[in-house]
């Protein structure tokens, strides 16, 4: 594993590079694969993400994880920017760089996305056509059904205590001072992104060193705009749909509702789990594997594909 770094509108972006072990059905061809991977809400790359890198590239995948522009090592004011505007861009620069990687095929990069950020991966691979595979692990797919399930588990009062911070927040950035921040998770009826009875112990059971528990709360007006679900019809490639069915975070019947929009292409796993159980064991192992079995399947060379030659 190696750091590495990439500009994302002007602003560096710090990565890992992991490169893919040598593995039988890329011998020879000269390139490998890739997994472009980032966080959800406000998540770094140093909270849980490394053993699914790992893993990938024992599989023969080149891995690129990296964080948003604000958060973890990378560059980028305001910190703990939430911006799902903001996380595509850099998503999409990740790509980009990806495809420039030494033995990578540029043809063969795959997004993989959690929580927040599966959402960001399907939305960026519904316009860009040149993604092999995509991976939404427990991803927000609807902010209008995030916003119902809150109001349904916290009361309009919580809503309105959002609105007010996030309009505070808003009135900090045009008078251009620092953010008002609120926790990204929290105890349940607290003003934090994810309150359900789990966020807390689940968060810190993998949180990271650079991972800091406070976001921008002007992204709480902006949720119910992120709409990746809207998008779903545009997508090309294989995407692999994972379910906590326990998950109070993101809805599994939007997830389904998303999986009947993308159609034959959309492979679903579900798991009897809540939404930050898929990090840890015991279901870290069996989701892993789901995973590498979707990559290496939809990523693997078919016979016809050219073998590059010294």
């Amino acid at each position: 594993m190696r750091n590495v770094e990439f500009i994302s509108h002007g602003q560096r972006c710090a990565a890992w590079h992991l490169s893919g072990a040598e593995s039988a059905h890329d011998a020879g061809r000269g390139r490998r694969p890739c997994v472009v991977m980032a966080h959800g809400l406000g998540g770094t790359r140093d909270s849980g993400l490394l053993p699914f890198a790992e893993a990938f590239a024992g599989a023969g995948i080149d891995v690129l994880v990296f964080d948003y522009r604000g958060f973890g090592d990378s560059a980028g004011t305001p910190r703990q920017l939430v911006s799902y505007r903001r996380h595509r861009q850099d998503f999409a620069a990740a790509i980009e760089f990806a495809r420039t990687l030494d033995g990578v095929d540029p043809e063969r990069v795959a997004i993989w996305g959690t929580s927040y950020g599966g959402g960001h991966a399907l939305a960026v691979a519904a316009r860009d056509k040149r993604i092999a595979a995509v991976v939404a692990q427990v991803a927000a797919v609807d902010g209008v059904a995030t916003l119902r399930s809150a109001i349904h588990a916290n009361g309009l009062g919580f809503m309105l205590q959002a609105n007010v911070a996030g309009l505070r927040d808003l009135t900090r950035a045009l008078t251009r001072r620092p953010p008002l921040l609120v926790p990204i998770v929290g105890p349940p009826g607290s003003l934090a992104a994810m309150n359900s009875a789990d966020a807390v112990t689940g968060m810190r059971a993998f949180a990271g060193p650079t991972w800091r528990n406070e976001f921008a709360a002007r992204e709480l007006l902006a949720i119910p705009l992120n709409r990746p679900i809207a998008t779903a019809r545009r997508l090309h490639c294989p995407v692999l749909l994972q379910i906590g069915e326990n998950d109070a975070v993101t809805p599994p019947a939007v997830i389904e509702r998303l999986a009947r929009r993308i159609g034959d292409s959309a492979e679903i796993r579900r798991y009897p789990v809540g939404h930050f159980d898929v990090y840890v064991e015991p279901w870290l192992t069996p989701n892993i594997n789901d995973q590498v079995t979707f990559l290496r399947t939809h990523l693997t060379p078919t016979t016809a594909d050219p073998v590059e030659t010294p």
